[in-house]
């Protein structure tokens, strides 16, 4: 693998950290299996690449992305709360509106970001090499949205909503609000998702409609790699866990992609990704398996 190619699985990886971010707070800690991550990290991309082709400033065009993402988690969680629709099945409507929602934002299936000014441009207007500036940003990035959801979670309203997740009958009796913790955690949960849609427009010069098919997949492959490389109930060491892992898949994606001897192309991405997902899943398995014939 080139530098250049590791570079660019860095730069992928640390988005898609946000995005497993995003997953740690519906699948774990809410124990909420939400879809609708599909739907509201294309949102980001089109809302952002839509206001800056238009000329809004990157970084408003961003936090107005982050915003939109927001909104429909909540919108996926007062389905569920309110309008009492199964969770999975309100994410699943939610993910296939957005469908809609999104090509009525961009108007078109792809808004090209070729000489429009990002928040990369504008941060650091050609200090270093792109593929090196990128990484850095983006770093800086994750690792303030990691520190500020470790301090919510060890905050009053974070630890509602871990209760809520863990038992939500028993914190529901404790006087937690649980419909309440609920929906905050499916806006902020997706708000990263599409923060993270956002950046990945900005890096890769455009949103297109499509963007989002897998992401879901992606977000629990990094969630389920990161548990297994650092096993731990803290949340401080569970954000770290997961962008560590949207590290490592990246990496494994780009090292099999680059790799001549194996025979595959870009088109075989989901192909890789399944596969991968499935041996992860299947590794704690084979090595319980394997200490019991040990013994």
């Amino acid at each position: 693998m080139t530098f250049y190619a590791f570079m660019g699985s860095m730069e992928i990886g640390l988005i898609f950290g946000l995005v497993a971010l995003g997953v740690l707070i519906s699948f774990r800690i809410l124990n909420f299996p939400d879809l609708t991550v599909d739907g509201s990290f294309p949102l980001g991309g089109a809302v952002a690449a839509t206001l800056i082709s238009t000329g809004t400033n990157p970084f408003l065009a961003t936090a107005i992305a982050t915003f939109a993402g927001a909104m429909a988690g909540f919108v996926t969680g007062w389905l569920n709360v309110k309008l009492k629709i199964m969770d999975l099945l309100a994410g699943i409507l939610m993910m296939t509106a957005l469908y809609s929602i999104n090509l009525r934002i961009m108007g078109k299936p792809n808004v090209p970001l070729i000489f429009e000014p990002t928040v990369f441009t504008t941060l650091m207007p050609g200090i270093w090499a792109d593929y090196i500036e990128k990484p850095l940003i983006l770093l800086v990035i994750v690792l303030i949205a990691k520190i500020v959801l470790d301090w919510y979670f060890s905050s009053e309203r974070g630890l509602a909503m871990r209760a809520t997740g863990a038992n939500s009958r028993m914190a529901n009796a404790q006087g937690v609000a649980t419909n309440r913790a609920k929906l905050a955690g499916l806006a902020i949960s997706n708000a990263l998702v599409a923060l993270g849609g956002a950046l990945f427009a900005q890096s890769q010069g455009g949103a297109d409609i499509s963007m989002g098919i897998g992401t879901i997949v992606i977000g629990l492959a990094a969630v389920i790699i990161g548990e297994s490389v650092l096993p731990s109930r803290k949340i401080l060491w569970a954000t770290l866990a997961v962008v560590i892992g949207a590290l490592l898949y990246r990496f494994f994606i780009a090292l099999a992609l680059n790799s001549s001897w194996i025979g595959l192309k870009s088109q075989d991405l989901n192909l890789i990704a399944s596969v991968l997902v499935v041996l992860v899943l299947v590794f704690p398995i084979l090595k319980r398996q394997l200490k019991s014939l040990a013994k």
